[in-house]
């Protein structure tokens, strides 16, 4: 039997290959009779082998394969013009007739993100295949989806308060499950309101971080001290915000070359480490913001505050204020550059 998971929801597309495996039998057998393959690497031999092997005191053998689609898909544009083998546009056909011909005892799961309905291996598969496709939840699906994980948790929320969840969180469903779990936990056994979002999830100062990060990046002496200011009223200590704006700035360059390259968002992600979607939103927006001079600008002047704080010559906050201010200051300046050539000094 072949199963197709495919979309960028990959909370629910684990969910369904969790269901497939329960249909299959013996938990304690099926682990001894699972082998799971990179579809970007495995060579035609490997997934025959995989896929022919008979199960071993059990009646199915599971074999589970990721990206195998995603390899015989369109490439991204990058930019640059590139020069395909002859041959390409046919290499899926080989592990098409390959897949078919697996026994019955063998249950194979594609599992893959985003995938388009002109890709070649899907369609020679599609016929044969259980295919279920996960797109990522937003607006209605997605409060109705949290809705029901809050039941299912033993808990309920007013609509407000669901609303205000699926603006913080979005359509990551891991970040989101994790929140909804510290939610019914905080609320105890009343109904979740507004006021225990903002209480509980940790997006709110996610958000005050960003929005800092974007003032400071535009020049934007007063936002950028007034969100500075919130996340030190809210206990944020002044080593973890130097980390967070210099981690921040590392993301963006990072995005900014990889969407050069014609990457994927979902490859975009994974590359970063991000799990949020809010978090991958932002910083691929900023990414498109700000210019490549800013950035590094930015990133030198925060490794002369790290200077001044390990030299004792500021203590960590009142270096955090100063470097605030003066990443604020036109590019180029005096006092834009101050910062940087005291620290390199040292």
């Amino acid at each position: 039997m072949l199963h197709i998971l495919i979309g960028d929801d990959d909370f629910s597309r684990d969910q369904a290959l969790e269901e497939i495996k329960s249909g299959i039998g013996d938990p304690a057998m099926l682990a001894t009779n699972t082998i799971a393959l990179d579809g970007q690497q495995v060579t035609l031999n490997q997934l025959k082998t995989a896929g022919e092997t008979m199960p071993f005191l059990a009646a199915k053998r599971l074999v589970i394969v990721k990206g195998l689609l995603e390899r015989f898909g369109p490439k991204a544009k990058s930019g640059k013009k590139t020069t395909r083998a002859p041959s390409q546009p046919v290499e899926y056909k080989p592990f098409a007739d390959e897949i078919k011909k697996m026994p019955d005892s063998t249950v194979m799961v594609l599992v893959d993100g985003s995938t388009k309905n002109t890709n070649p291996l899907l369609k020679e598969l599609a016929s044969k295949a259980q295919v279920r496709f996960f797109p990522r939840l937003q607006g209605n699906e997605l409060k109705q989806w949290l809705q029901e994980r809050v039941a299912g948790q033993g808990g309920i929320i007013s609509a407000p308060a669901a609303a205000l969840l699926a603006k913080m969180v979005g359509g990551d469903l891991w970040a989101m499950a994790n929140e909804i779990d510290k939610l019914v936990l905080f609320a105890a056994g009343r109904r979740i309101e507004e006021a225990d979002v903002k209480s509980v999830v940790s997006y709110e100062q996610q958000t005050t971080v960003f929005a800092m990060v974007d003032a400071i990046l535009e020049c934007r002496v007063e936002a950028a001290q007034q969100a500075l200011q919130q996340l030190l009223q809210k206990g944020a200590a002044p080593a973890y915000l130097m980390t967070m704006l210099g981690r921040q700035a590392q993301l963006i360059v990072r995005a900014k070359e990889l969407k050069r390259q014609g990457k994927a968002r979902t490859e975009i992600q994974s590359r970063l480490g991000l799990t949020a979607d809010f978090a991958v939103r932002k910083t691929l927006e900023q990414a498109d913001r700000y210019t490549m001079p800013r950035l590094k600008e930015v990133y030198r002047q925060l490794l002369g505050a790290d200077l001044w704080i390990k030299t004792g010559k500021y203590d960590s906050e009142l270096a955090l204020n100063i470097l605030a201010a003066e990443l604020c200051q036109p590019s180029g300046t005096a006092a834009g550059k101050r910062i940087a050539v005291e620290g390199g000094n040292r």
